[in-house]
């Protein structure tokens, strides 16, 4: 999980990078066929078939469309809301994945694990704080997405067995597709001839994203949910880390607050994990 996280963050980066060149929808487009193709390829060199017989099972199919409400609107929330908001809102999403491995999977979470999931949200609130007047009608977009990732990552776990980390790559990416498509209805957005450099940038976040989708979907289908979910903050001290060494960014005194917090609580995380079975 802390590897697909630090996986997301360079995504991130490059995608950012991207979306100054181009339209997001047509970022999300590109970068959606881009990491359809790496899988794609990766299936057909293990001989199997890309698109799993079971494509249409029920798990399959909550699980593209919590990607796809997941994608779509947090694009949106980044289009309309302040990031910081949109941010604060998705660290939300560990604490509803443990709720739901509880409510749907029937996991045991002792109260251990519970303080340390609140522990890292203190500590990710410590770094981005959010304050009541950056919240605006329009943040229920970062709250939705919050609600489709939770969704995708649960689904993830009640995938069919037989199913391969390549074949579910196949099919997220192409959800991150179908989501451009949508964001550029909804947004007006036309296509145009991209750069080198969007090309170049979308390359990059496709290169990472293809690491962290596969590292993420191997931590929800063999870790315990509850103990691998709180792994998620870290994402916050790998932007941190690009933040300083691409921008030239330095945390205050808060944020290394806040960093302090979060790697208390993935230490805290592993050993409750031990203490609770």
């Amino acid at each position: 999980m802390a590897a697909a996280m630090g996986a997301f963050s360079v995504e991130d980066a490059f995608f950012k990078r991207a979306t100054q060149d181009i339209a997001t929808s047509q970022a999300l487009m590109m970068f959606g066929a881009m990491g359809l193709a790496v899988f794609a390829l990766l299936s057909l060199r293990r001989k199997e078939p890309i698109w799993h017989p079971q494509l249409f099972s029920t798990a399959l199919i909550l699980r593209s469309v919590s990607e796809l409400i997941g994608r779509l609107f947090f694009a949106l929330a980044l289009a309309l809301t302040p990031l910081t908001s949109a941010s604060a809102i998705l660290q939300a999403a560990p604490l509803v994945v443990v709720i739901g491995a509880v409510v749907f999977f029937g996991e045991r979470v002792g109260w251990r694990r519970w303080l340390a999931i609140g522990l890292g949200l203190v500590g990710v609130l410590l770094i981005i704080r959010p304050t009541p007047q950056l919240f605006e009608l329009t943040s229920v977009f970062a709250v939705l997405a919050t609600l489709g990732f939770a969704g995708r990552d649960l689904a993830t776990r009640a995938s069919p067995a037989t199913m391969s980390t390549e074949q579910l790559g196949s099919l997220g990416f192409a959800i991150l597709v179908i989501a451009g498509v949508l964001l550029s209805f909804i947004m007006g957005e036309s296509l145009t001839t991209p750069t080198l450099l969007s090309v170049g940038a979308t390359m990059g976040a496709t290169a990472a994203g293809v690491l962290a989708y596969s590292a993420l979907t191997l931590a929800m289908r063999t870790g315990e949910i509850s103990i691998v979910t709180p792994f998620r903050y870290t994402r916050q001290l790998f932007a941190i880390i690009l933040g300083f060494a691409v921008f030239g960014e330095w945390p205050d005194l808060l944020t290394w607050a806040g960093i302090g917090v979060i790697i208390l609580s993935g230490l805290y995380t592993a050993r409750a994990g031990r203490q609770d079975r």
